[in-house]
């Protein structure tokens, strides 16, 4: 009886298991989704600072956080004309400014968690848009890999386009294995494109026709 026991105590424990690694989590937003950096090289602290509107909010403090200048750009994970990022960080005194996109790499390292399988995508030309997250901005994981939906934009012409894809995210090596498309979640035509569906469904009208009973009576 006992071995039975364990035996459905282990079916269950392994089943919610799956359930659990199966479950999508969404990416709250994209404040979040940097403030979980976790950093491989030590600093005596960094402070994770989102501007908006040319206002300065610190995210995220980690050490003990000294003096530094303010920035007046930064990165952005969607690009934005009101709104950026930047990274303050200390290593042995001296503090530094990250500002630009490419060099978030260095600064997270090793692959520590979704959030950063995500911001290692988005240097790969992905995008995590917190504006669609049932298509482009959640994930599930297993004990190999991360999957993550994430948004691209495949197209600045006519029509701006967006697909959404899941990736495959090694936990090991850190890198896409796998990226599967999955459709475009937006496609956005203005009057000047010529591809546009709403113009090419426009017919040329035929021309009218003479009605017989509105000619003039011919003269005898």
């Amino acid at each position: 009886m006992n071995s039975l026991k364990n035996t459905g105590i282990l079916v269950l424990m392994l089943i919610s298991t799956l359930v659990f690694s199966q479950e999508k989590k969404k990416f709250a937003s994209l404040q979040n989704v940097l403030a979980q950096i976790i950093p491989n090289d030590k600093y005596d602290f960094w402070v994770l600072v989102y501007n908006e509107y040319g206002k300065n909010k610190e995210v995220k403090i980690s050490g003990s956080k000294k003096d530094y200048l303010p920035q007046f750009s930064g990165f952005d994970l969607t690009p934005s004309e009101d709104t950026f990022f930047y990274i303050v960080n200390s290593k042995g005194g001296k503090i530094s400014y990250i500002t630009d996109l490419k060099d978030l790499k260095p600064f997270i390292g090793k692959i520590d968690n979704a959030e950063e399988a995500a911001l290692s995508a988005v240097l790969e030309g992905y995008i995590i848009d917190d504006e669609f997250v049932d298509l482009a901005a959640n994930y599930h994981q297993d004990a190999k890999n991360y999957y993550l939906d994430l948004g691209k934009v495949t197209s600045q012409e006519c029509p701006y386009q967006k697909k959404h894809f899941t990736l495959t995210v090694s936990k090991t090596s850190g890198m896409i294995e796998k990226a599967e498309e999955n459709g475009s979640y937006i496609e956005l035509y203005n009057k000047k494109c010529k591809n546009n569906p709403r113009l090419l469904k426009i017919e040329k009208k035929p021309e009218p026709k003479d009605d017989p009973k509105k000619q003039p009576a011919k003269r005898r």
